[in-house]
């Protein structure tokens, strides 16, 4: 498997935005279902959001629901997770996964995720 490449994270200060990218090389993602996870030090890596092969959004978390959305951009190669309103606990690596299940996101268990890259540090700090 080919690893995503997540960018755009940083530190920022509580209430502000990030926009992160999850892209690939060599192959398109046009045809999967993307996930963004995070894990923050010492915790499981939980699911934020995922988006469709036919940009639909499946689900995401309570924690993020009225603060994130996701989108994608076929012509880029590109899925973003759009992060407002940027709160401590947001704190985390942030990773972006290939669902197993084509086209439709998978449950939101990482195991059902794949191609997973390096990660994008995300830190929310006055």
């Amino acid at each position: 498997q080919v690893p995503l490449v997540e960018s755009g994270g940083g530190l920022v200060q509580p209430g502000e935005s990030l926009r992160l990218s999850c892209s690939a090389s060599g192959f398109t993602l046009e045809s999967f279902a993307i996930g963004w996870f995070r894990q923050a030090p010492g915790k499981k890596r939980e699911g934020v959001w995922c988006i469709s092969a036919n940009s639909a959004v499946a689900w995401y978390s309570d924690s993020t629901k009225d603060r994130f959305t996701i989108s994608r951009d076929n012509a880029k190669n590109t899925v973003y997770l759009e992060m407002n309103s940027l709160e401590p606990d947001d704190t985390a690596t942030y990773y972006c996964g290939i669902g197993r299940s084509g086209g439709l996101c998978p449950m939101d268990d990482p195991a059902e995720f794949g191609s997973w890259g390096q990660g994008t540090q995300v830190t929310v700090s006055s």
